[in-house]
């Protein structure tokens, strides 16, 4: 199970990060014949979206007067050189009759996983480049460099360079035997429950992020902690380090009033379809997944089909 990859991950991409300075191999790549480019909007992507959805990969003929200015190199995808684009101000059209700029988050999970995982890779940098368009030294104006990886200081004497940053965030799944201890956040669907999850604080290890967290939000104490998967999910640029760790406490409150509720489920009972799970693109679904199949040797997507069939044969 754990040798599968979460969504928005995987070798998809060659990064190609030592031709980044490389000026003259990014002028030559930006406008060959073969460069293809994925288009943002308001950090929606430009998707074709008749079945199978797919990523719009357009050509330079495709794409509107100045777009190439400030294209950010993502690398060589499938061989060839690929960008990312934005478009600013009214929602552009013209890019055919099925081309719709689309959440990533909604359609991620109906693309193919390479390209996937290419724009999610695009919309963390075009994320990124939005918040450091000025110097956080002296204000001023930040040109791209590196093929858009580095935004530098245009005041001379200045020239503070800023990079792309994550924000690391630990998830992880607590279990006591048969139960999982999972909880909700007011704002989310009724009956939604997820795993537990927050950000790393810093000069924190992951496995302190792990205990404090879900003390912090469940007041559970935990013992072991094992290192599950990891998940890049640009929304908007975090890191997640799952984990999975032993309950050693069993009474739950909410402390610092984050969840509105948390609570142990029985593994039948997630079997059942209680409570609500998050969207399977995600890796708090996969690790739910993942502790219900090692105790009964089947996927919650096939209790799922099980369940529609007995609605359809019932009623």
């Amino acid at each position: 199970m754990s040798a599968i990859r979460n969504i928005f991950s995987g070798p998809y991409l060659d990064r190609v990060s030592a031709l980044r300075k490389d000026t003259d191999w990014y002028a030559a790549a930006l406008t060959a014949d073969s460069a293809r480019f994925v288009a943002y909007w308001s950090l929606k992507p430009l998707i074709i979206d008749t079945p199978p959805a797919r990523a719009a990969l357009l050509t330079r003929a495709d794409l509107p007067e100045g777009a190439l200015e400030q294209a950010i190199l993502l690398g060589k995808f499938q061989g060839e050189p690929v960008f990312a684009v934005e478009f600013a101000g009214e929602e552009p059209s013209g890019f055919g009759q099925h081309a719709v700029f689309g959440d990533l988050r909604l359609i991620g999970g109906s693309l193919p996983a390479d390209e996937a995982g290419l724009l999610a890779y695009a919309r963390a940098l075009l994320f990124w480049r939005a918040r450091h368009r000025h110097c956080g030294t002296c204000g001023a104006p930040n040109v791209a460099i590196d093929g858009g990886h580095v935004m530098r200081c245009s005041q001379a004497g200045c020239d503070t360079q800023a990079f792309p940053r994550l924000d690391p965030a630990i998830i992880v799944l607590v279990s006591h035997g048969e139960e999982a201890l999972l909880g909700r956040q007011p704002s989310w669907p009724a009956g939604r429950y997820s795993t537990i999850a927050g950000f790393v604080e810093p000069g924190e290890s992951l496995e302190d992020a792990v205990a404090r967290e879900v003390r912090e939000e469940t007041g559970v104490e935990i013992g072991a902690i094992r290192y599950h998967s990891s998940q890049p999910w640009p929304f908007p640029s975090s890191l997640m380090l799952g984990f999975e760790a032993e309950g050693i406490t069993r009474h739950v409150h909410c402390p610092d009033g984050e969840l509105e509720d948390a609570r142990w489920f029985k593994r039948s009972e997630v079997g059942m379809g209680t409570p609500l799970l998050p969207p399977p693109t995600s890796i708090s679904y996969r690790l739910i997944n993942d502790w219900y199949y090692r105790g009964t040797g089947r996927q919650l997507s096939d209790e799922a089909a099980i369940r529609e069939q007995q609605r359809i044969l019932w009623g």
